[in-house]
């Protein structure tokens, strides 16, 4: 009788794990060298080498050095590497279904103080790359949009309660929470000013909610 021998099923979910494991640890290894170094000065070679991977890996999974600092923001903005949207994410999702607009606002701001914790590191080493490089330059001015978008969305969950208070516009509503839950007013509050992550968050609430509530 033949020796037949049973085939090891192929895993796709372990394969699937391992591809992002060996993702983050580039991009781990990336946002330390850009610290380090600065972004100018690391090098595609110094990412492999740091995560300990062929350089090629690097640049299949990014293709470019500004495409290492795109995923390293997103994965800093959504909390991981998944392929979800930001505003479809359960944080954004939970500010969507309250009820009230300041339970909103507080939802937010606890939200956005976690997120600016997590990219505002990333978000500084962009703005020191764009001075001088052309391609971050561009990713930063097309970042800022999207995140001026995204507040134009939470702005409309507001709105959809009632007017804002004096009857600023939606326009206004946006440029205001833009700037207030921006990366450079987290930096003057967070590492300037000693704020706690808490303090800010509790700050940035009553600041919208005095500002564009009735």
């Amino acid at each position: 009788m033949p020796d037949v021998r049973a085939r090891r099923k192929y895993d796709a979910s372990f394969r699937r794990r391992q591809a992002g494991e060996t993702r983050m640890r580039m991009l781990d290894a990336a946002e330390a060298l850009f610290a380090e170094r600065g972004f100018a000065a690391t090098t595609m070679d110094a990412i492999a080498a740091a995560a300990g991977v062929a350089p090629d890996t690097v640049y299949s999974a990014f293709r470019s050095k500004t495409g290492v600092l795109h995923a390293l923001l997103d994965v800093r903005v959504g909390g991981d590497d998944q392929p979800i949207a930001l505003l479809d994410r359960p944080g954004p999702q939970a500010v969507k279904a309250q009820p009230i607009p300041k339970r909103q606002i507080a939802a937010f701001a606890s939200g956005v103080a976690g997120i600016l914790d997590r990219a505002r590191p990333i978000d500084e080493i962009m703005r020191s790359a764009a001075a001088v490089d052309p391609d971050v330059r561009a990713l930063r001015e097309h970042m800022s949009r999207t995140r001026y978008e995204n507040l134009v969305q939470l702005v409309s969950w507001l709105a959809a309660h009632g007017p804002f208070r004096g009857g600023i516009s939606r326009e206004e509503a946006a440029a205001i929470v833009w700037t207030l839950a921006s990366p450079e007013v987290n930096g003057m509050l967070r590492r300037e000013r000693g704020w706690s992550t808490e303090r800010y968050a509790t700050w940035l609430a009553d600041a919208l909610t005095r500002t564009l509530l009735p």
